[in-house]
């Protein structure tokens, strides 16, 4: 599974980086994605912090 973070549609609330920060971490205002490719793991977690972002800014596929 990949994920992605839409930097125009990202606020920098921290959000993910707080619930999932084995993926997600701060890169200045805006939050980035810290795999190439989320570990099997993580998935169901990642799959909850994107949908927990509040402007929709992160993207799995």
């Amino acid at each position: 599974m990949k994920v992605s973070v839409d930097k125009d549609l990202c606020t920098g609330c921290n959000l993910c980086v707080d619930d999932c920060p084995d993926v997600f971490e701060m890169a200045g205002d805006f939050a980035k994605v810290k795999v190439d490719i989320v570990p099997a793991n993580l998935e169901a977690k990642v799959k909850e912090t994107a949908g927990n972002c509040p402007v929709e800014a992160i993207k799995v596929s």
